[in-house]
């Protein structure tokens, strides 16, 4: 090849570089499209991501990046509607087996942090069907830029626990609160009444974890938990526009269902952040309530990024029936469930614990907590942090 040759391909490929960061730059126009066609079996979801604030138990605002449900929003609205309402933890995403889920993620924007114009994803973790490109990895799949909406194609063929988060630049967007519950009920639920499930007898209305042909995850009530913890210094930093610490992450906010003790007790959604003009940000309970006599399943994920948590319940042992959403049966479908009092999960994982009321002393207050006593604490603030009661009555 001539130097001429090489000179010419070389300000070709400068300006292909110039132009794609030109066009990168331009100003997004909002275009806001949802896809969710009628029909039985299909779930559909919309959902935004952008940037707001949330309230430590201790009073403290935090700084955080998130999504919100724009589901019920009318499309005119939804860029609006969307604007600083990041939710911790992420909207719950609830799926029948079977089920054809179309989820439209809208990118906001941020407005506490307009120079940043990061795109944001959807990565359905654990799911084992999934197309390349809507997994929500940004190296082999697509990530919604602002202004912009992608609807996501699942078919939920596999029942458990799961969790979903934003999976740009993940460390640091599931650090400021991208992170979500997401479980998929199995297609046992709706077997014919009277079906005999090995001398097992389905009724209409009967829920179980999984399609376990005997009615060994059958439960009354369910709770979605999501272990999580932020860092107070790296959620500051981002506000502040300064050099975010990954290397010196440490977080000091322990939380359930993005709440520390107390406010884990509280059954509704928290107050609205001032900074948020008025938007609730913390929408999911972890509040756990039973009748006597019930059988609760506690669907446990931990999004966490720095550290292994344990949790226990204080009072009565659980059995564990299934991990990382799958059944826990061998090859064989030996059944390989256990009994314990505590669990220990590390990022990313998932556990299906189901406490029968009847193995309680009685009705009354009982706890979930971690173990690690320096995490019962919301910062500097002892007697909280990661820590939830279990009322039955």
């Amino acid at each position: 090849m001539t130097t001429s040759r090489r000179r010419q391909l070389r300000k070709t490929a400068v300006l292909a570089l110039i132009s794609a960061i030109a066009l990168a730059a331009a100003p997004a126009t909002a275009q806001v499209m949802v896809q969710c066609p009628p029909g039985p079996g299909v779930t559909c979801y919309h959902l935004s991501g952008g940037d707001g604030y949330i309230t430590m138990a201790d009073g403290r605002p935090m700084f955080m990046f998130g999504f919100s449900d724009l589901t019920a929003i009318p499309l005119a609205q939804a860029v609006g509607e969307g604007r600083m309402a990041a939710n911790f933890p992420a909207p719950t995403i609830v799926a029948d087996e079977g089920d054809e889920v179309y989820l439209t993620l809208t990118n906001v924007a941020m407005v506490v942090r307009p120079d940043l114009f990061d795109p944001h994803s959807i990565h359905w973790h654990g799911f084992p069907q999934q197309a390349p490109i809507f997994d929500g990895v940004p190296e082999n799949s697509i990530a919604v830029n602002q202004g912009s909406s992608l609807t996501y194609y699942y078919q939920a063929l596999d029942p458990g626990t799961y969790l979903w988060h934003c999976h740009v630049e993940a460390t640091e967007h599931m650090q400021m609160g991208m992170l979500g519950n997401l479980y998929v009920r199995p297609r046992q639920n709706k077997l014919p009444n009277g079906t005999n499930l090995n001398g097992f007898i389905h009724a209409t209305g009967f829920t179980y974890a999984y399609n376990d042909g005997d009615g060994s995850t059958f439960y009354d009530v369910d709770y979605p938990i999501q272990i999580g913890s932020f860092d107070s210094d790296f959620h500051d930093a981002s506000e502040a526009i300064q050099p975010l610490p990954f290397a010196l992450m440490r977080d000091n906010y322990p939380m359930l269902n993005g709440r520390g003790y107390p406010d884990t007790m509280e059954p509704g959604p928290l107050p609205a952040p001032a900074e948020n003009g008025g938007k609730v940000s913390q929408r999911v309970s972890s509040l756990i309530a039973a009748t006597f006599g019930e059988k609760v399943l506690l669907r446990i994920s931990n999004l966490n990024v720095t550290r292994f948590y344990t949790l226990a319940v204080l009072g009565a042992p659980v059995k564990v029936v299934g991990l990382n959403a799958r059944l826990l049966r061998g090859p064989t479908g030996r059944d390989l469930s256990y009994r314990t009092s505590s669990v220990t999960l590390g990022g990313g994982e998932s556990i299906d614990l189901i406490l029968d009321t009847n193995d309680l002393p009685g009705p009354g207050t009982y706890f979930l907590y971690t173990t690690h006593l320096n995490y019962l604490s919301n910062n500097d603030e002892d007697f909280g942090g990661m820590m939830t009661e279990i009322r039955v009555n």
